[in-house]
């Protein structure tokens, strides 16, 4: 038995036992079996909602898990592509002869402050600092110069 289907019910007993409803008593089990009726009423809408709801989460659920197919399929596919359309399964240079290098290499920078992670490019690290897009504190890159002073202590 639902909620409005109790409230019917206590209503049509209220009804059956002949309550006055000019006196004090009367208006008041009046009053309180409109009410329930009302929050009956509400009960069932928000239900509904949630039903609805709960069906439009599942279909996002299902185009976020086909994004996300699609998104890392796509990530795991770059890494064999190559530059002359041969499958590759190691990195760097093409069995062409052509290299590879093409494409930009990314970083993951965590921020101090929040700790939220950021990918940015080889671009974005040579500007030296960037604001952090979830807390706003200015990040700034300190890049170790080792590749180039080995290459000077070999001349």
């Amino acid at each position: 038995m639902t909620t409005s289907e109790k409230v019917a019910y206590l209503k049509g007993l209220a009804e059956g036992l002949k309550i006055n409803e000019e006196k004090p008593e009367g208006k008041l089990i009046s009053v309180i079996i409109d009410i329930l009726e009302d929050m009956a009423l509400d009960i069932e809408d928000v239900s509904e909602n949630a039903l609805d709801l709960s069906e439009e989460i599942d279909e996002l659920s299902e185009d976020l898990a086909l994004l996300e197919d699609l998104v890392y399929d796509d990530e795991d596919d770059d890494e064999d592509d190559s530059c002359c359309g041969h499958s590759h399964s190691h990195k760097g240079g093409c069995c062409c002869g052509g290299d590879d290098f093409d494409e930009p290499l990314f970083f993951e920078v965590k921020c101090p402050s929040c700790e939220n992670e950021i990918t940015v490019d080889e671009d974005v690290l040579s500007l030296g600092k960037i604001q952090c897009p979830n807390c706003g504190e200015m990040l700034e890159f300190d890049f170790d110069e080792d590749e180039d002073d080995e290459d000077e202590d070999d001349d």
